[in-house]
């Protein structure tokens, strides 16, 4: 089969197009043909290794899992002796941080891990673009304890995870305001935030709301930037480490001094948050945002740009042409 593979860590055009071994599903697994993905900070962070803790995850000396692709949309093509819960020409999604596998035509994931069947008022490449921005934002969500009526900002509210963080407050009934530039006010408006910030016209952090979150999904601000604009026991969350790797450091003493706090959360995904987003789109309450679309062969040419800082919420990767 084709996969995009990368044997060392390093920029984009360490990821190469070859012919690789088609994987065989294993007892408690689904052998997925894969027909879209998307390049995301995820995979983006992986390959490069900007940060050395991802190593950790991806390998110390050399990428052990050396296709990536977390995200995926497919069909079941072959099941494992023991799954129960999938059957062959099963539409699925879903996110696989573990081993990846998405920038290949083929993927095995076990069926307990998280993998749902596709919604119907999905496309392959809307359903392959729903889990990444979505989960970070749900971790985040949950670990500020949002309640309904309390005024939270999003700042980055254009990224994946930025688009998906204004939809799911507003499933979870926050009042949001979200920062963004001038070409994507009306988006941001149509996802459903009540107020809008254009940074291009406008600093955020010159406003007189007070907010009991504020979300920085792009990591571009910093607690001590955002830390006036909070309520007395208010949350900053940023997605990044920050310079110098400040925000781990504020996330382990700030909850102590019982005021204002910032918190790091590591993200995590389960079968269970597949199927709540899975839910939330059936109910038209979640829709992920695509930018760009990009076939396998031009994948370098995705990630740059996904390392450009310049997209709007999904890059998706096109493997079968199924439209």
């Amino acid at each position: 089969m084709k996969a995009v593979v990368y044997t060392k860590y390093g920029p984009p055009e360490v990821a190469k197009l070859m012919e690789v071994t088609k994987p065989f599903p294993k007892d408690n697994e689904v052998l997925i043909k894969v027909y879209s993905t998307t390049v995301n900070r995820t995979d983006s962070g992986f390959r490069s290794a900007e940060y050395f803790i991802s190593r950790f995850w991806s390998g110390l000396l050399r990428p052990k899992h050396q296709i990536l692709g977390c995200e995926f949309a497919g069909i079941i093509e072959d099941i494992g002796k023991s799954v129960t819960t999938f059957r062959k020409g099963d539409k699925v999604f879903g996110y696989n941080d573990k081993t990846c596998g998405g920038h290949g035509e083929y993927l095995t994931i076990a069926e307990t891990d998280a993998v749902t069947s596709m919604p119907d008022n999905l496309s392959f490449d809307e359903a392959a673009a729903l889990t990444e921005g979505a989960h970070y934002a749900l971790v985040d969500i949950r670990a500020a304890k949002i309640e309904r009526g309390q005024n939270v900002l999003v700042y980055g509210a254009t990224g994946a995870i930025g688009s998906a963080a204004v939809q799911l407050l507003k499933h979870f009934g926050a009042t949001v305001t979200a920062v963004c530039n001038t070409k994507n006010v009306e988006l941001v408006k149509s996802l459903g935030a009540d107020v809008v910030i254009d940074y291009q016209t406008q600093d955020f952090t010159k406003t007189e709301a007070k907010f009991h979150f504020i979300f920085d999904a792009v990591g571009k601000s910093s607690f001590g930037q955002c830390k006036p604009l909070l309520t007395e026991k208010g949350i900053y969350i940023s997605t990044e480490l920050g310079k110098n790797g400040e925000n781990i450091f504020f996330a382990l003493t700030t909850p102590l001094w019982g005021g204002k706090k910032l918190l790091f959360p590591i993200p995590s995904i389960t079968k269970q948050d597949v199927i709540f987003l899975k839910e939330l789109v059936q109910k038209g309450e979640y829709k992920p945002v695509i930018d760009r679309h990009y076939r396998l062969d031009q994948i370098v040419d995705a990630y740059k740009y996904v390392e450009s800082g310049q997209k709007t919420g999904n890059v998706v990767i096109k493997i079968v042409e199924w439209d």
